[in-house]
């Protein structure tokens, strides 16, 4: 049987071209005003996955 990527993760996480994988961090989707700015300010935009979730991800998407 062929495999299949997971449709779920590939909506959430990028893939580099030299193979890193970005996501969002978690965290940051409400409740925000009880943190502190700088804390929502490294929340923002994309981040670098490492280690073994990193070969997890990767796993699931086939890459």
């Amino acid at each position: 049987m062929k495999k299949k990527t997971h449709k779920g993760l590939t909506k959430r996480v990028k893939v580099t071209g030299s193979g890193k994988v970005k996501s969002h961090p978690s965290m940051a989707g409400h409740l925000l005003s009880g943190k502190r700015p700088k804390r929502r300010r490294r929340l923002r935009g994309w981040k670098l996955v490492e280690g073994a979730k990193a070969l997890e991800m990767k796993k699931l998407l086939q890459v």
